[in-house]
């Protein structure tokens, strides 16, 4: 942990001023072993191998924890990079710009590894604080402990221990995951300044019935509940047939204008279409992601306009994201 992010600190329990109360262990610039102490109530929570532990698995409901659990597995294991990562990042919050996130103090809700942290933070953020409920902020502190400007927090999205100091909050394929994606959203949308913005992406409900129908009883009922290294090795046959048709058929007709044309009218063209240039690593990450998780929500255009209404966003941006899934963007009041 940076001592600059004490600044942005607040107590989860009060909402009091955090103090530095002890230091056991520094490293280059971070505190990686310490504890943090509440003025006004007297709690403590501990830093521990350089991150801030405001809250853990053993503290929250089940349903939340088996999540976190096997999201933090997840990445913890797929920590690759890729150059691709930066388009479709932008692809998630549009219509924000890199040049956008210069000078800001930045939220992420949910950092899983630290991608997204690491680019804001590459594009001139003032500060950028990434949190995560799971096992993922080891994976994104590693990621992140070399830029300056670039923090991680292992926190509840319900329970944030910061002040309403936020220029701009993002969370990209977390909410859907929550219990109730709503509320995350409005955690998340209250500790932006007022004047600031917005951005969360979701699974759409629309275009999405094969999945809700078809894809979601597994993996509730199955593949959600396997051990993460058997799911790891089962998850590579789905992850073959994924390969083989977006390597050999999205792809290569996409890229050409005749082709193009026959593509639009396959199954989920938009989608594999866009994650056709992926890797075996990634696309085996992506299947893993969409059979892991205990919850998933799909959510309406409807349903996610009403988020941005009940924070006060009435000029909400709302763009249909590769044909199944909603990126939205908007001010703070």
């Amino acid at each position: 942990m940076k001592e600059e992010l004490l600044q942005y600190l607040s107590c989860p329990a009060c909402r009091g001023a955090l103090t530095l109360a002890s230091v056991a262990e520094r490293e280059a610039g971070e505190i990686i072993e310490g504890e943090l102490s509440c003025r006004s109530c007297g709690k403590s929570w501990p830093i521990t191998r350089g991150v801030p532990r405001f809250a853990s698995l053993d503290a929250v409901e089940a349903e939340k924890a088996a999540t976190a659990a096997n999201f933090g597995w997840q990445w913890t294991h797929f920590t690759q990079a890729d150059e691709k990562y930066e388009q479709q990042f932008l692809g998630w919050i549009a219509p924000v710009k890199p040049e956008f996130f210069k000078g800001k103090v930045v939220l992420e809700g949910g950092c899983g590894k630290g991608r997204h942290t690491q680019l804001a933070a590459e594009w001139g953020a003032r500060d950028v604080i990434g949190i995560d409920l799971s096992a993922a902020v080891e994976t994104a502190f590693a990621a992140t402990r070399d830029l300056p400007n670039a923090h991680i927090v292992q926190a509840d999205i319900y329970n944030l221990p910061f002040r309403r100091e936020f220029d701009y909050a993002f969370s990209v394929g977390v909410l859907h995951h929550l219990p109730d994606p709503r509320d995350g959203f409005k955690s998340l949308a209250s500790k932006v300044k007022p004047g600031g913005a917005i951005s969360a992406w979701v699974y759409g409900a629309e275009n999405n019935e094969w999945i809700t129908r078809f894809v979601n009883p597994v993996r509730e009922r199955l593949t959600s509940r396997l051990n993460p290294r058997l799911m790891l090795q089962l998850s590579k046959i789905p992850t073959a047939l994924l390969f083989a048709a977006t390597k050999m058929v999205y792809g290569p007709l996409n890229r050409s204008q005749k082709g193009a044309a026959l593509a639009g009218h396959l199954f989920y063209n938009d989608y594999l279409n866009a994650i056709s240039s992926f890797g075996w690593r990634e696309q085996h990450t992506i299947v893993f992601d969409h059979l892991v998780a205990p919850t998933a929500f799909y959510i309406s255009r409807e349903d996610f306009a009403d988020w941005w209404r009940e924070i006060g966003g009435n000029e909400a941006e709302i763009t249909w994201h590769n044909r199944n899934s909603w990126a939205g963007f908007g001010k703070i009041p």
